[in-house]
Parts: C-alpha cells; structure tokens; sequence
C-alpha cells in the first residue's frame, strides 16, 4: 500500500484540486474506472472523514446520483467498488454512520459474511480467502506503522508512538498474522529478524497474495481524525470482523454437518472454528498498545458506530444457540436488524443440531464425544475472547460510555460469561491474551 509521501505537504493536496478532478469527472463520461479516488482519499485523510467540508460532500453526492446511469461504463464490479466506496465516505452526511461503515466493511467483501458470501468454491477457497484478508489487514496496520517510523508518510501526523511502541507492535503484528500464514503454505519470518524486518517481511508476502485487491484496501482506510493511532484501530478491528466472518462460516457448516446422516465430521469444523479465535489472540495485545489518549482524541468523532453493531458476531453467538428472548430484544441485537430476523425465522444452530443428532441416534460414541469436546473447547476459546475483549475495554474507556449510544464497559461485563453453549457446559479457565506470557 502507498501512503502520501513525507516530501509532500497534504497542503499541496488542495481542496480545490479534488473539487476540480470531481467537477471534471462528472462532466465527462462519469466512468467508474477513472474516478479520481487518490484526490478524494487524500482529502478525507487530510482533514479526517468528520471534518471534510460540505462542498466536496455535496459533490459527492451527485456522482453517486449518477452512478445508476454509468452502470454501462465498464465492467459491473468498477460500478459496485465506487458505489460501495462514496456510501461509506458520505455515511456522516447521509445520517447512517454506524460500526459497518466507520470500518467500511462493504469495500472488504468478507469472506463469508452473510450479506456478501464471497468467492464459490467450498471450504477451502472461502478458508484461504479469509487468510488472506486477514494477513493483508494485518500487514498493512505494520506497514503504516514503519512508513511514519521513517518519516516516510504524512498519513495521520498527530501523537506517533515511539520507536520502542513500533517495535512492540511490529512484533506482535506478525505473531498475529502468523497462524494464518502457515494455513496460506507461506513461511513466518525467520525468528532472529528484528521486528520491523519481519513487519517488512510480511507485507511484502502480503501484498503477492492479492494484488488485485490493493485498491479496495486502501479505499477502506477512512478514518474520522487525523492521530496517527486510529489506522492501528480501524485495521484491528477490520481484521477481527474478518475472523468473525470465518468463524461464522465454520459454525454454519457445522450446523448443516450435524443435520446430515454422517454428523461426526462436524468436530473438524469445531476445531477450525477455535483455531481461528485463539490463533488471533495476539491482535488484543496489538490493540491494546493504543496510546490512550489518542484513543481518547478520535474516539469523540465516532458517535454512532460501535463494536455492538457487528454483524460477523453477532452471527457467530447466534449460530452457536439462539439467543433469550430478553437478549434478542436488547440493543445488541436491534443494532443488527438482520440477524435478528434470520434467529426470529427459527435459524438453526449448533446446540440445536447437537441435540437433535444425539436424540435421533445419529451421533453417539465416539464421534459424539468428540463433537461435545470440540464444543467445548471453542466455547472456551470464544470465553476467552469475550473476557479479554471486557479487560481491554475497561483499560481504554474506564467508567466512560461506549459509542453508538451503549452502555459500555457495563455491558460487556454482563454478557462476557453468557454460555455459548448450553448442550455442553464444560469451561476451561481463560488465558489473559493482553499482557504476560502474550504481551
């Protein structure tokens, strides 16, 4: 990924430069395949998505009120990439700013989210893809982060780390990407690289495994403020609603596995399903190496968009057993329109379809009680999760409200020990991802 260089000044990058590209767009053919996204991007990254002014907003407004009549200009996916990009830039102008477009989920295409399943092929193309957005988002954070250590970009100016912090997070950046690049047959960097070589490293593996995909990329970085910090935030983040999208993924084959004549091989799923949960843990002690007070700074322009709002979990918690009628009818689940109606139409889920194959005798024996481990172990895993997710929360917002109108700290700790299953109770005690032997 290119960021703006350091020997140019984003003043050079003026508004009225990208508001006469815009104006010449437009009264031209409007071809979706030469929309000048470098000024625009370099724009919102100059001033911050919150602060971009109206004239620029209003411009583009009208040419995605032209996009309809463009659709002729080349090819349909050209037309999706600039329609899905001008909906998350004007997200703030249109009133609908929310978690999904704050992390411009729609320019991503999660591997097996519910709204956008991705490339066909099976499990092994929608798993490899999945590796491969992660180790991208993953790098890409690392890549940012050397590129200021150098100077070498303007991107994001105020409050950068020190140089120990960069190390810090190069180093378990690449711990954290590290799992997925093994399941890709690529190689970690070797152990006594230092740890932005490994950074460098990955990103180089990184961007071989998708060239294609740079543009949508680097269109899915629109941060609200200008601290260096909220390009370490939002690709976290990122990275965690792609592993969350996998995890759903693996659940639902799960389920439909467990309906079928041979439920047993549904373990393998469960298996997947934990590594990709635990394998990620190191991104929690990535995120919490957050200056807090850069967090602080952005944080009181993302009114509206929270982590309550995900879609790619709350399909995770609801394909494991269906929610309680209390739980379902909570903000947690209102803010996700669309998965309540998917759990309201009677989706079926993992602890259902463990019950019914154990009660019907399809599943007993051996294969039963390694389903009921591999149960059990995810269960754990997603505990651990949920728990170190609560700890990580208390240490950046303290007593403070979350975004999106939510309680916050207060709500994670009522719902971080919620049974993910209830066919299978069995708990193992939590490791503490943030901090000790994984700091």
């Amino acid at each position: 990924m290119t960021y703006p260089s350091a020997s140019v000044s984003f003043s050079e990058s003026s508004k009225g430069s990208v508001v006469h590209e815009l104006t010449s767009w437009s009264a031209g053919a409007a071809d979706p395949r030469a929309f000048p996204y470098p000024a625009v991007l370099g724009e919102f990254h100059r001033v911050g998505k919150h602060f971009v002014g109206k004239e620029l907003l209003e411009l583009l407004d009208a040419a995605r009120r032209r996009l309809p009549a463009a659709t002729g200009m080349g090819d349909a996916e050209a037309t999706r990439l600039l329609r899905d990009f001008l909906d998350v830039a004007l997200d703030k102008w249109d009133g609908r700013y929310d978690y999904r477009s704050y992390l411009a989920l729609p320019l991503l295409r999660l591997p097996g989210a519910a709204d956008d399943p991705g490339p066909a092929g099976g499990a092994a193309t929608a798993r490899r893809a999945g590796d491969r957005l992660f180790v991208r988002l993953v790098a890409d954070a690392l890549a940012f982060e050397r590129a200021a250590l150098g100077q070498d970009t303007d991107l994001l100016p105020r409050q950068r780390p020190a140089p120990a912090l960069v190390a810090k997070r190069c180093r378990l950046g690449v711990r954290a990407a590290a799992p997925a690049l093994v399941r890709l047959g690529r190689c970690p960097a070797a152990g006594d690289a230092g740890p932005t070589d490994a950074a460098a490293a990955l990103h180089a593996v990184a961007v071989d495994l998708d060239p294609a995909a740079e543009l949508p990329l680097r269109l899915s970085m629109l941060p609200v403020h200008v601290t260096h910090d909220e390009y370490l935030f939002i690709r976290v983040l990122q990275a965690y609603e792609c592993l969350f999208a996998g995890v759903a993924g693996e659940l639902g084959a799960a389920v439909a596995t467990l309906a079928g004549d041979r439920p047993g091989p549904a373990a393998d799923r469960l298996a997947y399903a934990r590594d990709l949960v635990d394998g990620a843990s190191p991104l929690f002690s990535l995120l919490a190496t957050m200056q807090p007070d850069s967090f602080r700074t952005f944080r009181q322009y993302t009114e509206g968009a929270s982590a309550i709002q995900s879609r790619s979990y709350k399909r995770v918690e609801s394909l494991c057993r269906a929610p309680s009628r209390g739980r379902l009818d909570s903000v947690a689940y209102r803010s996700v329109p669309e998965v309540r109606i998917r759990i309201r139409a009677g989706e079926p889920t993992v602890d259902e379809a463990y019950r019914s194959a154990v009660r019907d005798g399809r599943l007993d024996g051996p294969d039963r009680r390694l389903v009921a481990r591999r149960m059990e172990e995810f269960a754990a895993a997603l505990l651990r999760w949920r728990r170190t997710h609560h700890r990580l929360a208390t240490r950046m917002l303290g007593a403070r409200s979350g975004t999106g109108y939510t309680e916050g700290t207060p709500y994670l700790a009522a719902v971080r020990d919620l049974p993910v299953f209830t066919a299978v109770t069995r708990q193992s005690d939590p490791l503490d991802p943030v901090g000790g032997q994984h700091a």
